[in-house]
């Protein structure tokens, strides 16, 4: 298989890269991260205006047509710079739901806008109870004159708290955990019977806590066929978490690279503390592990947009556990070879560690994909 990238897509990547690098100083995610909003306005724009918001989509609808391909260079770059914008949860997640249960005047109003960045959107699966199950869903969805009246919670809705359109499942039949009878709805913040309480996660992103109390959304919010739409969200969240992969690799190579550069800067009894073996034998270590999450990465990216299929899912959980153990053992280790710099707030380091941590829970942490990918293992 030839792993060698296309111009174009060495333009795109060049493009990322060097917004990342031109934009995203550590000072100035710290003052976004501080913002009431939790991310750049004008960097969000500036991706918009590049076209990197579009990639995704189809060109019916002002996209590029892109793979995950193109996704994981985009992420890749997103993640060595830390960057604070919904680009993960609007674009790759919400936007692929909308692609793909959305009626033709439902994607043909919503998606060029969030093509051009000008709509940013968010997800709400999680339930306080569910556990990254993806059919255990509390929320009810009852069905009244126009319309339907939704009832319930959800959890660490990331970027919910700035969304302009958050995408909530909701049981229209069935018991809680029954893998039928479960819906998608669009959902306008501002409705009437909508809460937020938003708050800051671990890596200095914001999310959070939806609570919906007799909130009437319309008949035409509905994504998809009643009580249809469990196929879409675990297809839609296997392309979103071979694009996490991605940002972890960028954020693991991040890390690497400063602990490199301060095993040759730091001074210990009269020479560079990188001359020592036992530091040069971590050092490969590391470099071990990244290579092969990023291999790992690139799988996944390959089999992001593929047919849905037990060995798509299975590639796709693979991926997250071996990527999750990476980011462990890599984050830990430069925090070892650094000291007590490592933890500070005001170096960078310790910003890659906590992202990394937050990465492992998000979409499932590596103990719920490897049972997914035991249950789906056959054995001839």
């Amino acid at each position: 298989m030839d792993f060698k990238l296309s111009e174009e897509q060495h333009m795109l990547q060049d493009t990322a890269a060097r917004l990342v690098r031109d934009n995203y100083a550590f000072e100035a995610r710290e003052k976004f991260a501080e913002s009431e909003l939790g991310y750049s306005v004008a960097f969000w724009q500036q991706l918009g205006e590049l076209g990197l918001t579009a990639v995704p989509f189809a060109e019916a609808f002002g996209g590029f047509g892109g793979s995950g391909v193109e996704t994981q260079l985009i992420m890749t770059e997103l993640g060595r710079g830390l960057c604070l914008e919904p680009y993960l949860h609007s674009v790759i997640f919400a936007g692929g739901l909308l692609s793909q249960l959305g009626s033709n005047e439902q994607r043909a109003d919503l998606l060029p806008a969030v093509a051009a960045g000008q709509l940013q959107m968010a997800v709400a699966v999680d339930e306080p109870t569910s556990h990254y199950q993806l059919h255990d869903v509390r929320t009810r969805a009852e069905a009244v004159d126009g319309g339907w009246t939704l009832n319930g919670s959800k959890s660490v809705v990331v970027a919910g708290h700035s969304a302009g359109l958050i995408l909530v499942s909701a049981r229209t039949a069935g018991s809680d955990r029954d893998e039928t009878g479960i819906s998608l709805f669009m959902l306008d913040p501002r409705a009437p019977g909508v809460k937020r309480r938003t708050y800051p996660t671990m890596d200095g992103r914001k999310a959070c806590e939806l609570h919906l109390e007799d909130v009437f959304v319309s008949a035409a919010s509905m994504l998809g066929d009643p009580g249809q739409a469990l196929v879409a969200l675990r297809y839609q969240q296997g392309r979103a978490l071979a694009a996490q992969c991605a940002e972890a690799v960028g954020s693991m190579e991040a890390a690497c690279a400063l602990t490199l550069d301060y095993l040759k800067t730091r001074q210990q009894f009269g020479q560079a503390i990188g001359r020592f073996q036992v530091l040069q034998h971590r050092m490969v270590d590391m470099r071990i592990e990244l290579d092969q999450a990023t291999s790992m990465a690139i799988l996944a990216a390959c089999a992001a947009d593929a047919p849905d299929s037990d060995e798509r899912s299975r590639t796709l959980a693979a991926a997250k556990v071996l990527i999750v153990r990476a980011a462990r053992f890599i984050a830990e280790q430069c925090i070892q070879l650094h000291g007590g710099i490592g933890l500070t707030w005001e170096y960078v380091l310790s910003h890659h560690a906590k992202h990394l941590l937050m990465l492992s829970h998000q979409l499932g942490n590596d103990d719920h994909h490897l049972k997914t990918y035991s249950r789906l293992l056959k054995v001839d």
